[in-house]
C-alpha cells in the first residue's frame, strides 16, 4: 500500500493554481491530477471558462484532458484529484468517468456541490464506479480566494 498523499501540500499547489486564474479574470479554482503511489503531479490546471470561451473549462476538467493525455488512457486509475472547491455536478460526473480513485477537495459549494453538499455523486453506489473523498483541506484558505476574487467584482460593479 502507497503512503497517503500529502493532502496539505498538494492543496497549496491547486491553490497556487487558483491565484493563477484569478490573476488573469477567471474564478479561482485549482485542481491537480497526481499519481497515488508516489504523489507525481500529472496534470495542474485552473479555471479557463472566460478565457477560452468554452463552457466546459473547469479546472478539474482540464486536469483531467491533461492526465489523461500524459497517461496515454482516459482511465485514471490509481489517481487522485485535488481541487479547491468541492465540483459541481459535470466535474463529480467526470471523475466519476475517469475512474479516479479518490478526490480531496478545499471548501464546500453551496451552490453546486456535487459531492456531499447538494449531491453526493462521487459516492453513489447506482453508478458503476465510487471513489473516496476527502473534504475540508485548507477550506478556510480555499473559501478566501474566492471571496476575495468575487468583493473585487463587486467593487468594480461586476457580477
Amino acid at each position: 500500500m502507497p503512503a497517503p498523499l500529502d493532502h496539505l501540500r498538494l492543496m497549496e499547489l491547486a491553490l497556487e493554481q487558483a491565484r493563477r486564474a484569478a490573476a488573469l479574470g477567471e474564478v479561482p479554482i485549482g485542481a491537480l491530477v497526481v499519481r497515488r503511489e508516489d504523489g507525481q503531479v500529472l496534470a495542474a490546471a485552473h479555471n479557463r471558462r472566460e478565457l477560452d470561451q468554452d463552457p466546459t473549462a473547469h479546472a478539474e476538467i482540464l486536469a483531467l484532458r491533461e492526465a489523461a493525455r500524459r497517461l496515454g488512457s482516459w482511465r485514471l486509475e490509481g489517481c487522485a484529484l485535488v481541487v479547491t472547491l468541492e465540483p459541481c455536478p459535470m466535474c463529480a460526473g467526470a471523475l466519476v468517468n475517469a475512474r479516479i480513485e479518490e478526490l480531496v477537495y478545499g471548501a464546500d459549494d453551496p451552490k453546486a456541490g456535487a459531492v456531499r453538499t447538494l449531491y453526493a455523486l462521487c459516492e453513489d453506489a447506482r453508478l458503476n464506479h465510487r471513489l473516496e473523498v476527502t473534504s475540508g483541506v485548507l477550506a478556510d484558505a480555499c473559501a478566501a480566494e474566492l471571496r476575495a476574487f468575487f468583493a473585487t467584482l463587486r467593487s468594480q460593479g461586476k457580477k
